[in-house]
């Protein structure tokens, strides 16, 4: 049993190495919510908010979270004895969606869950892999040269598998030089919900190309059309922004709208969440893969955890710190060898909180005490 007994807000913004954009626009600098959770008995948790400054990807924003982890959250556990994180479920109920802002507090209850065992986080999930293969998402680029070379970059580093976002006009002429100068490599396209039905001839015109899958080519809230749209082609639909819970996963499942599922920790609200995701998609034959929100090393350690379950079949995006940062908040850096990262095996997370940098790039501080 845990008592928490304290938590503490880092509002952190750190600068991307290189700017990323998709078809909303580009991020270059990047703001956090850290959470750090403390125990009667001295232990401490990390969690991440992966939301995003404005209401792009999904409705929930810094501002929103920081709001609902104060106000609402933060109060409903401070104080409280936890025997596992499943039970913040219930602590968190009377909340409607705010599934970042939940994500952000449970993964700390779970890092703290995993150090009370003496366990890796990957571990008490039920994670096997030693392991994880990992692919990489490309954000638009200028010209040819600059995305060629990227693609180039990534390939030398051994990804399995490389992401590149489309938007309407910038699709097919962008997938067929691709292709061309690169027939064989495993590559996805991901449109961020650029397009609509009406869009259809085109979207069926990238059935020639191969690709792995097709992610989130419709709007963010959709299951129904998806399901039409994945009727005509013969590329795998992979859905992202659609999916927000286990209920979600079940509807998209049962209407047929997607044959791969994208699985965010911070989107469906935890991982506790992720798991009855894993477990569905498991009983029915859906392929999974774990994404990134351009995160900090915490965020991407609980992903790496998650991705070490035999359910997640495919390589995810959780690439090297370099790719991102020039100093990250979190050690050792995670790296990417031969197409692969190591799942930790100490305690929790099974990365080191460098404080230093932490307090570098806060830039302000809330504590709560019970």
């Amino acid at each position: 049993m845990m008592k928490i007994t304290g938590i503490t807000l880092h509002y952190v913004q750190m600068k991307l190495k290189n700017a990323f954009t998709n078809s909303f626009g580009t991020v270059q600098d990047r703001s956090f919510i850290i959470i750090e959770a403390n125990t009667k008995d001295g232990m401490t948790g990390w969690g991440e908010c992966v939301a995003f400054d404005q209401p792009w990807y999904t409705e929930e924003t810094i501002q929103t979270c920081s709001h609902i982890l104060k106000d609402i959250l933060i109060p409903a556990i401070i104080g409280q004895h936890i025997n596992h994180p499943d039970e913040l479920v219930s602590f968190f109920a009377p909340v409607r969606r705010n599934p970042m802002a939940k994500s952000a507090i449970e993964g700390a209850i779970w890092d703290l869950y995993a150090k009370k065992k003496g366990l890796s986080l990957a571990n008490v999930l039920g994670g096997k892999r030693k392991q994880i293969e990992a692919g990489i998402s490309i954000g638009l680029k200028k010209n040819d040269e600059e995305l060629f070379a990227a693609i180039d970059n990534s390939l030398a580093q051994g990804y399995k598998r490389i992401k590149l976002k489309i938007k309407p006009g910038l699709d097919i002429s962008l997938i067929s030089k691709v292709r061309r100068r690169y027939p064989r490599i495993p590559v996805m396209a991901d449109a961020n919900s650029a397009y609509t039905l009406a869009d259809m001839d085109t979207l069926r015109e990238l059935d020639q190309y191969g690709l792995m899958m097709i992610e989130q080519p419709l709007a963010y809230n959709d299951l129904y059309e998806h399901a039409l749209l994945q009727k005509e082609l013969k590329t795998k639909i992979c859905l992202d922004e659609s999916i927000q819970s286990a209920h979600d996963a079940l509807q998209a499942i049962r209407l047929g709208s997607c044959r791969v599922i994208n699985l965010k920790i911070g989107r469906v609200g935890g991982l506790s969440e992720s798991l009855k995701i894993l477990k569905l998609c498991e009983e029915e034959g859906i392929d999974v893969w774990c994404g990134g929100m351009l995160e900090t090393g915490i965020s991407r350690a609980h992903t790496i955890a998650l991705a070490s379950m035999n359910a997640v079949n495919l390589p995810g995006d959780i690439s090297s710190t370099q790719n991102y940062w020039n100093r990250d908040i979190t050690a050792p850096e995670v790296v990417v060898l031969n197409g692969c990262i190591d799942t930790p095996d100490k305690p929790g997370i099974g990365f080191e909180i460098n404080r230093d940098a932490l307090e570098a790039f806060t830039v302000r501080k809330e504590h709560f005490h019970a």
